[in-house]
């Protein structure tokens, strides 16, 4: 015997889907745009921030269409042959946007080192000027996302891109001033270096989050070994295993196990209340929103004939 137990997920197709990806067009809009004026910016005052910057930029964008696309995906609905639909596209989308964000910062760093040995000569007012049309088009993208930025993987990813490009356009505009007071020309390979900095990082923590999700890793803040406590501490609970968790997509998690229960469990038409005690309690002591659940009952002879290579502590 089974049970699953849903908590009111968010349909694909929903309004609030469609916001999203409304405002992933919008900031894709500018931040193609920035590209477009930046790349012609580094090329006039051969800067390495900025030529940085624009690469951040592009792949900014690029993330940007694949979050788009993502989003688009995510409105189909579920079907027999899939089941989930395309929740899980926004996930792979964050992991291609983090892979190419670990490119582009690793050619920064190595550029960078290079012209600090050998600072090129870099036209400060047009750096500035290039910079400051970044820091606008960024500002702008960063208020179009802020609201959503918690709303799945995808747009999280799509946000940190927008505002980490902004401190990139900062960095530019702070070697742009440097250069035009001092004539301290390293500083734009300093600049390069800094957006270096901020894009790695990043790139790797959503990495690896979104690599323990396409593994199927437990969901972060669940400890299934508490979870198999609590399950034997209920009444007429003899055994569990087989236990599972793990995370499809944002906000939708899921757990399964089978319950080892007593016999008489079956005959006395007590099984579907243990069911409800198992749903209650996992619902009760654990914050992680485990959307959908699967608890399957059965007699310690049944466990016994279940194939060995089947089974699981």
């Amino acid at each position: 015997m089974g049970a699953g137990h849903s908590h009111g997920v968010s349909e694909p197709g929903s309004g609030s889907s469609r916001s999203l990806r409304r405002r992933l067009a919008v900031v894709f809009g500018l931040t193609a745009t920035v590209v477009v004026a930046q790349a012609i910016g580094s090329w006039v005052t051969g800067s390495l921030a900025l030529l940085t910057d624009t690469a951040h930029a592009l792949t900014d964008a690029t993330g940007l269409l694949v979050a788009l696309i993502a989003a688009t995906l995510m409105l189909k609905p579920a079907n027999k042959h899939r089941t989930w639909g395309f929740r899980r596209i926004e996930v792979i989308a964050a992991l291609a946007q983090a892979t190419l964000l670990i490119v582009v910062g690793v050619y920064a760093a190595i550029e960078g080192v290079r012209r600090l040995v050998e600072p090129p000569e870099v036209a400060s007012t047009e750096l500035l000027v290039f910079g400051v049309i970044g820091l606008v088009a960024n500002i702008t993208g960063i208020v179009v996302l802020s609201s959503s930025r918690g709303a799945n993987f995808n747009m999280r990813a799509a946000f940190l891109e927008v505002l980490n490009d902004a401190l990139g356009s900062v960095g530019v505009i702070v070697a742009a001033i440097v250069i035009a007071t001092t004539g301290f020309q390293r500083a734009d390979a300093i600049a390069g270096l800094f957006i270096a900095a901020l894009i790695v990082p990043r790139a790797v923590t959503i990495m690896r989050e979104t690599t323990g999700v396409l593994m199927e890793f437990t969901p972060k803040g669940l400890d299934l070994d508490q979870v198999r406590a609590h399950i034997l501490g209920l009444p007429h609970v003899r055994d569990v295993h087989d236990l599972h968790a793990s995370t499809v997509a944002t906000g939708l998690s899921t757990i399964s196990a089978h319950v080892v229960v007593d016999d008489g469990c079956f005959t006395d038409g007590h099984a579907p209340a243990i069911l409800h005690d198992i749903r209650e309690c996992v619902a009760e002591h654990f914050p992680v929103s485990l959307e959908h659940s699967t608890f399957q009952l059965e007699t310690e002879a049944l466990r016994e004939h279940e194939p060995a290579g089947t089974r699981h502590a």
